[in-house]
């Protein structure tokens, strides 16, 4: 299963539906939003693509109400989890989180595939040991929404492992 892994879009709609259109162009499945969205409606622009949404609350959480109230305005396809997620997708055990001292700790349990943060706007990538001798994929897409760096997203296979960082160019409107 391929995935589109992003964070911190802070309300930069036009780079979020760049970054899931071209996941949706390379196969991406499905959607994991690592926090920092802000506004519920920011993520109601992706519902034309039809891949689920998945996504966890950060520092910059917005309308509480309103994102777990998206649910069942788009027919379950975007889930709000609330401060992290814990998943199931393609067999793998997939934690959600927006703090990186957060995921580091639930990496380091041995217990998931996949960990996957945002917050600090830095990509990062690594297999962090655990306490019961695996590895676990410890990985934080950076900013979609280019904020204080390129905006950034990470095309993912979860049958593989593989992960990707995809970095574009932010739109610019003519003046």
């Amino acid at each position: 299963m391929k995935v589109c892994i992003l964070s911190d879009s802070h309300d930069h709609r036009d780079l979020l539906i760049q970054a899931v259109r071209d996941a949706k162009e390379r196969g991406a499945e499905a959607v994991l939003h690592c926090g920092d969205v802000v506004a519920p409606s920011t993520l109601g622009t992706l519902v034309e693509f039809g891949l689920p949404v998945h996504v966890v609350e950060g520092n910059n959480g917005g309308d509480i109400f309103h994102l777990c109230a998206l649910r069942t305005q788009t027919d379950g396809l975007i889930q709000f989890h609330g401060r992290d997620a814990r998943l199931t997708l393609a067999g793998r055990r997939v934690f959600l989180v927006h703090f990186p001292h957060y995921a580091y700790g639930m990496a380091c349990t041995g217990d998931w595939d996949l960990v996957c943060c945002g917050h600090d706007h830095r990509f990062e990538s690594r297999r962090v040991p655990t306490v019961m001798g695996g590895e676990t994929v410890l990985l934080n897409p950076g900013t979609v929404g280019g904020v204080g760096a390129p905006p950034s997203y990470v095309f993912g296979d979860l049958s593989s492992m593989d992960f990707a960082l995809q970095q574009f160019a932010e739109a610019r409107n003519p003046a």
